[in-house]
């Protein structure tokens, strides 16, 4: 079966002095492949837990996760990540960053080559193919670990705050490019934020979840990803329906906070 299917997972960590935090409770999904789905909630709520989970650094408590018909066990190249900092090897060039996966894979170097050359273009760095990573800026290094990761051709690709370290400009234009490789690769992917114009712009799919434990409050399908294929997202987040759904989850998540907020203060 096509597709990345999340079924029933818990996960609760063992805390040292004999107590126990349930990070999550009963979280179960199905995406079918190729869509994109965003998700934010409140600090605590378990959303990188369930990413990691997803991306096989992580065991779950209870429950499973299965791609195409197999159930994950543990990391894969079939599931890429990219983290808020691009994790990228500073000393290596852009080219080796990215060609460094298909090297491990033993590929030819003609065919490597060819992968890292459609990348960079793809992401508008061929002229700094030969930079050092530290040489570059933020949004240029992310865009290294967005072709970094798709060298790898996985199947899905997860994204934990990749665009958070970013100014407002260099956000928008890395979403831009987000959604505009979504539609040329088909990829899946699933992406956490705390961005809740973020979440809007970028998910198919938006889930926000409720903290303690985490688990899903709500879930969205939204075309604000299908309308900001191409167009100005500042013309997206005009539209009516962009404004009213923001303003909804805004205030949901505000409630969560503020019940976190009472719950610490009552523990006090």
């Amino acid at each position: 079966m096509s597709g990345l299917e999340i079924e029933n997972i818990s996960m609760r960590f063992d805390l040292p002095n004999g107590t126990s935090v349930q990070a999550l409770k009963n979280v179960s999904l199905n995406l079918k492949a190729g869509q994109l789905l965003s998700v934010l909630g409140p600090s605590g709520c378990g959303k990188t837990t369930l990413l990691n989970i997803v991306a096989g650094f992580l065991a779950p408590t209870e429950g499973r996760i299965v791609l195409n018909g197999h159930e994950v066990r543990g990391p894969d190249a079939e599931r890429g990540m990219v983290f808020q900092q691009g994790a990228l090897f500073e000393w290596m060039s852009v080219r080796d960053n990215v060609g460094f996966g298909p090297r491990m894979k033993g590929m030819a170097k003609a065919d490597k080559d060819k992968i890292v050359n459609h990348l960079l273009d793809v992401v508008g760095l061929r002229d700094f193919k030969e930079k050092a990573v530290y040489e570059l800026s933020g949004g240029m290094q992310q865009r290294v670990a967005l072709a970094r990761c798709l060298a790898n051709e996985p199947d899905v690709i997860l994204m934990d705050e990749p665009l958070g370290a970013l100014d407002a400009l260099t956000r928008e234009k890395m979403q831009s490019l987000v959604l505009k490789l979504w539609k040329e690769t088909g990829k899946t992917i699933i992406l956490i934020t705390h961005s809740v114009e973020e979440a809007l712009l970028l998910g198919e799919r938006l889930l926000v979840m409720a903290p303690r434990p985490g688990r899903i409050h709500k879930e969205y399908r939204l075309p604000f990803a299908e309308m900001g294929v191409g167009e100005d997202l500042r013309e997206v987040k005009k539209h009516p329906e962009f404004a009213r759904t923001r303003e909804e989850i805004l205030g949901m998540i505000w409630d969560m906070e503020e019940e976190i907020m009472g719950r610490q203060e009552a523990g006090a």
